[in-house]
């Protein structure tokens, strides 16, 4: 059973990451804040749960969110700044855009970098501790896995509608046999040494 909220008094965000890994594509991040009593049996981490039910809890987050929003960092940028920091930029992208100002930030991880003067509490694996932070990874994911299918439509030699560009055989033996292309992130190793 996930938590409602880490402190009762406080305006949460909860805020995660979508596409770290990968080798192509943009890294995304969402923030939400939801009522202190939002209740949703089937909410939970976004990699306990299918396609299907992340679509279905994707409307549902958003209607009943009190604010959520969506931020991304390309991979130019990727390979400029590094996907670490990238993934922070991509949460204060999101953090940036939400219509309430949160008072906490609940951040999935070990690691962030301070959002302004809103103090903040890492959680690992928090996407499946805190429904906040598990509503944020099902929008990140979400949102990613839209781009990804539709980037899908131009290279479709990646088979980017199955793998989200994880670095997969099949993503790996398209890479060797076509090359990279311009959402490749070029600062990633693509390829095993040979």
């Amino acid at each position: 059973m996930l938590k409602k909220y880490f402190n009762k008094t406080l305006i949460e965000a909860g805020c995660d990451e979508a596409g770290r890994g990968c080798l192509a594509g943009p890294v995304y991040a969402a923030a939400v804040i939801l009522p202190k009593n939002f209740k949703n049996k089937l909410l939970d981490d976004s990699k306990k749960l299918t396609d299907k039910q992340r679509k279905l809890l994707r409307p549902i987050i958003e209607k009943e969110a009190i604010a959520w929003a969506v931020g991304i960092v390309s991979a130019q940028e990727i390979d400029e700044i590094n996907i670490l920091n990238a993934s922070f930029l991509a949460m204060h992208r999101a953090i940036d855009q939400l219509k309430t100002q949160p008072e906490s930030l609940l951040i999935d991880g070990n690691r962030f970098k301070k959002y302004k003067n809103i103090p903040h509490t890492c959680i690992i694996q928090g996407d499946g501790k805190y429904l906040s932070i598990a509503a944020a990874s099902i929008l990140a994911k979400t949102y990613r896995d839209d781009h990804m299918d539709a980037l899908h439509e131009q290279f479709p030699q990646y088979s980017w509608i199955q793998n989200k560009a994880y670095g997969t055989v099949k993503h790996r033996d398209a890479i060797l046999k076509y090359g990279i292309c311009e959402h490749h992130r070029v600062s990633f190793r693509l390829l095993p040494e040979q």
